[in-house]
C-alpha cells in the first residue's frame, strides 16, 4: 500500500479559524493543492462561508484570501498508507501534534473538522481546550453523498462567526 504525506500548514499568526482535514487525496497530492479534486465541494462551501467565489481563483490566490480572512488549513494526519483517496482506506496513520501546533497560533479561536476522520483524531487532541470552539463539519468530499451540497453548506455556515 502506498505511503502518502500531507501538506505543510497554511496559517499565520492571525489565524482565528483552523480547518482540519484528514489527509490529502490522490488528486490533491498530484497537484500539490488542498482539496484539488473537482468533486470535492470544499472551495464552494468555504466560499459560501466567506461570501467569496474562491473556486474561481487560482490556488495561490485562494490561500491568500483565506489568510486575509484569518482562516488556516491543515490536516490531522502527517502520513499514512492508503490505496486511493478514501479515509476508510487509511492504515498506519502518523498523527500530527495538534496541541503543540495550535499553541503557536495566538489568535486561534475555533477549529473546524472537515469530516469524521478529522473530527475523531482532532477532538482526541484538542477536546480538553476550553479556549477553542470545536466544530464538526460534514465532509466536503464528493464521496460523502448522503448530504446535498446545500445541507453541507448550512452546516458549514457555523464557521462564519470566526472569520474576519
Amino acid at each position: 500500500m502506498p505511503l502518502k504525506f500531507a501538506f505543510p500548514p497554511s496559517v499565520d499568526a492571525d489565524t482565528r479559524l483552523l480547518i482540519l482535514g484528514s489527509l490529502p487525496g490522490d488528486a490533491s497530492i498530484r497537484q500539490g493543492e488542498y482539496y484539488a479534486h473537482r468533486g470535492n465541494a470544499f472551495w464552494h462551501l468555504l466560499g459560501d462561508v466567506l461570501d467569496e467565489d474562491l473556486r474561481g481563483l487560482p490556488y495561490a490566490m485562494r490561500l491568500k484570501r483565506l489568510k486575509v480572512r484569518a482562516v488556516g488549513l491543515w490536516d490531522v494526519i502527517e502520513s499514512a498508507e492508503r490505496e486511493g483517496s478514501l479515509d476508510g482506506s487509511i492504515r498506519g496513520a502518523e498523527l500530527r501534534d495538534l496541541g503543540l501546533f495550535v499553541s503557536r497560533l495566538p489568535a486561534l479561536r475555533a477549529v473546524g473538522f472537515n469530516g469524521r476522520t478529522a473530527a475523531t483524531h482532532g477532538r482526541r487532541q484538542l477536546g480538553h481546550r476550553p479556549d477553542l470552539t470545536l466544530i464538526d463539519l460534514p465532509s466536503s468530499s464528493g464521496a460523502y453523498a448522503s448530504l446535498s451540497r446545500e445541507k453541507k453548506a448550512e452546516a458549514w455556515r457555523a464557521l462564519r462567526p470566526w472569520v474576519v
